[in-house]
């Protein structure tokens, strides 16, 4: 969900990989996470990151450049890491297990405080808003292996559209926690995996016919 010596001065709002340097990358990140959770975007500053990190802030400034670099480069590093999507074995199964992973996340206040920070920061931030984006389109590219795997298997037909039952597992979680702010829980990522693997097997996301 890495850094090399600073000789030359990066552009501000970037960073490079290297040892030192990806420890205080590291140490940037989890500030910026801790400081969404507590303030959200509009409270995050700069000068808290720095402090909260131990990272001087002239340095801070110099790499990220502002509270949006700081962000938009979490986002980044979280995209970095080394998660897979989950194989229990058959669609069903694979489904509930990614559905169950959004309820872990947005389904209680502490857990969701900073993802939902960020995705707040992305209606005020069109840099936050494109390392959203970047993150959610490398992340749900991950899952569609889960799709391609049952099709090999046989419990989808093939030419299912992955992209599509990806979206369809977790878009009414996501509208549930987002949106209607209404609770989300195993029982109900359970029912949606259900009814979109019994949609695949039906053949509801397979190419349209004109």
């Amino acid at each position: 969900m890495h850094l090399s010596t600073e000789s030359a001065a990066p552009t501000p709002g970037t960073v490079r990989p290297g040892g030192r340097t990806a420890r205080t990358r590291s140490a940037v990140r989890d500030a910026v996470l801790t400081g969404l959770a507590e303030h959200g975007y509009p409270g995050l500053t700069v000068e808290y990151v720095a402090e909260r990190s131990g990272i001087h802030k002239t340095t801070v400034y110099r790499r990220w450049g502002s509270v949006e670099g700081l962000v938009a480069d979490a986002l980044d590093l979280a995209g970095e890491d080394a998660w897979t999507p989950p194989d229990t074995g058959n669609l069903e199964g694979d489904l509930r297990a990614l559905a169950r992973e959004v309820t872990e996340t947005f389904g209680s206040a502490s857990a969701a405080a900073a993802p939902t920070a960020f995705i707040a920061a992305a209606f005020q931030s069109e840099r936050a808003a494109q390392a959203l984006r970047d993150f959610y389109t490398e992340r749900f590219a991950r899952c569609e292996t889960v799709v391609r795997r049952a099709v090999d298997r046989g419990e989808a037909p093939s030419g299912t559209d992955a992209a599509a039952v990806v979206r369809a597992v977790s878009a009414p979680l996501f509208f549930r926690a987002l949106i209607t702010r209404e609770p989300i829980d195993t029982p109900l990522a359970d029912q949606t995996a259900t009814a979109v693997a019994a949609a695949v097997r039906a053949g509801a996301y397979l190419p349209a016919r004109r």
